[in-house]
């Protein structure tokens, strides 16, 4: 397994850190912290240097129960980080591996693995799962065999990609196992799974995707992307 050398932006960990992410995009953003020693290294620095401002704050008259409240909370904010796991061995991942490797809170949404997920054909060589979360936006597992491009399209928003198995290229640059891709409005791109073997991804959007081939326009409403 390649080390993760995509990692989640500055600011969406801060809108992670400070808890103002819908459902989907934190389920994305949580399985990639569990993956990637190194996103939650930031995040613990985050959070430090936000209880720091905090606890720099000139206090305001509060009632007891609210003082005591803000006192707990910033003791919280101080504690270490938990001791990081071991690193994941570096060796191909097959499918039992995969399934080992797919961390809470994911593996509660689908299911406990791979195995229980039931995919939903797309067209040849690709098949998706639509992952059930609160609120509008769209979280699914997207499976594409070896060697095939998706389809070229932009954004009318943000999109979240968190590679599970396999590998993509796009844009000249590879995307593996643990990576995370951040798209937005400005996006338009045409990611190719490479040939040794399929790809697994996780994907969140809040919009539907513009794609550039009529055709897909055409059955985009059936497929529910």
């Amino acid at each position: 397994m390649t080390p993760i050398t995509h990692h989640i932006s500055d600011a969406l960990l801060l809108e992670y850190a400070a808890g103002t992410l819908e459902e989907g995009w934190s389920l994305a953003v949580a399985t990639h912290l569990a993956l990637c020693p190194d996103c939650r290294k930031r995040l613990a620095l985050m959070e430090a240097a936000g209880g720091a401002l905090i606890e720099s704050l000139e206090p305001e008259t509060t009632p007891e129960r609210e003082r005591e409240s803000w006192e707990a909370m910033l003791q919280r904010l101080k504690a270490e980080p938990a001791e990081e796991p071991a690193a994941a061995p570096q060796r191909p991942v097959g499918d039992a591996d995969v399934d080992r490797a797919i961390p809470e809170p994911l593996r509660s949404y689908i299911g406990g693995s791979l195995e229980a997920v039931e995919w939903r054909r797309l067209g040849i060589g690709a098949a998706q799962y639509q992952v059930p979360v609160d609120g509008d936006l769209n979280v699914r597992l997207l499976r594409v065999g070896p060697g095939r491009p998706l389809p070229e399209h932009g954004h009318g928003g943000r999109e979240l990609t968190l590679i599970l198995k396999g590998c993509y290229r796009c844009d000249g640059e590879a995307f593996g196992p643990g990576d995370f891709d951040e798209e937005d409005e400005e996006t338009v791109h045409e990611p190719v799974v490479t040939p040794d073997g399929e790809c697994i991804c996780l994907i969140v959007t809040d919009a539907p995707l513009k794609f550039k081939s009529r055709m897909m326009r055409v059955v985009q409403p059936f497929l529910g992307i």
